[in-house]
């Protein structure tokens, strides 16, 4: 006979409000209607509509539309003052004792903002900052980032559950929000060297008049390769910069990144050599591309 798992059975009877549906958000509120009944809302209605198509999910027209009643929810904006200001918005439709999951990266300043909001609110807090794009969201694969309550019993189970509907694995952190939150800046700064090491390493390949594509097979196979990287030197190398995360996004992230290293002493070179190629790509008009175009922040673009 099967098991039967009431835990399960619980949680979706449960109504889960996910405020957001960018990049990130959309295949969140898919993965989650798996376990919740699902609610959203967007700033921006045309880009949640495509989720009206699917089984579990309703539409809201206001963020305390889509709160009012929910047992969860989820915040999956651009920054911190946009994840404030869904919140207000939301505010008439809040209750004492909703879990809220946190999974925008907002840094140290406005992670503290947000706790302090959910105390005022009795709201259970989960900072649960993502590690990944586009397609491990959409493959239910991110790296969840938790720091929350984790003895908190049923609030903790809900927050468990919707950390296994969207992620591959989660990395508990820490009992207090806040927590997770700086590690994301730490690990973003180690993503942003990546990206821009691989791209001053083709662009400088390129400088020399040599193929660019052989610093990709120099490395295939090597101690130096990664997933990570061939899929961003493809993108650079095919001239294909489909955003998965955008460099608009990137500018946002490396500002929290510098900010955050400068109030605990930490002097972040890399992190604001970075800061300023990420600029100067959106200067140039690719603020929109994937952050791969790091490698058209040369002169000239196109990394010469």
């Amino acid at each position: 006979m099967e098991e039967i798992n009431m835990t399960e059975i619980n949680m979706a009877e449960k109504k889960v409000a996910v405020l957001g549906t960018g990049i990130i958000g959309t295949p969140v509120a898919r993965h989650l209607r798996e376990h919740f009944a699902v609610r959203v809302w967007n700033r921006t209605r045309a880009k949640a509509e495509p989720l009206a198509a699917f089984d579990g999910i309703t539409l809201c027209d206001t963020a305390a539309d889509a709160v009012a009643g929910a047992d969860v929810i989820v915040t999956v904006l651009k920054d911190g003052p946009a994840v404030r200001e869904a919140m207000e918005a939301a505010a008439p439709g809040l209750a004492e004792g909703v879990v809220w999951v946190q999974l925008s990266t907002v840094g140290v300043d406005a992670i503290d903002e947000l706790a302090k909001f959910a105390d005022e609110r009795g709201l259970v807090l989960y900072d649960a900052p993502v590690l990944g794009t586009k397609q491990p969201a959409e493959n239910a694969q991110l790296v969840v980032l938790a720091s929350g309550p984790r003895a908190a019993g049923e609030h903790a189970e809900a927050a468990r559950l919707v950390f296994d509907a969207i992620g591959g694995r989660t990395l508990w952190v820490s009992d207090e929000p806040g927590a997770a939150s700086r590690l994301k800046l730490a690990l973003n700064s180690y993503v942003f060297t990546l990206t821009h090491g691989a791209a001053e390493s083709l662009a400088l390949a390129k400088g020399f008049g040599l193929d660019p594509a052989l610093v990709v097979e120099a490395i295939a196979g090597g101690p130096l390769d990664s997933a990570y990287f061939r899929a961003k030197t493809a993108a650079m190398l095919a001239d294909d910069y489909a955003t998965s995360f955008s460099v608009s996004n990137s500018v946002k992230d490396a500002e929290l990144v510098v900010a955050a290293a400068e109030s605990v002493g930490v002097a972040a070179d890399v992190g604001a050599a970075g800061l300023r190629r990420f600029r100067r790509a959106a200067e140039a008009g690719h603020g929109d591309k994937d952050m791969a175009a790091s490698y058209l922040a040369g002169p000239g673009g196109g990394g010469a």
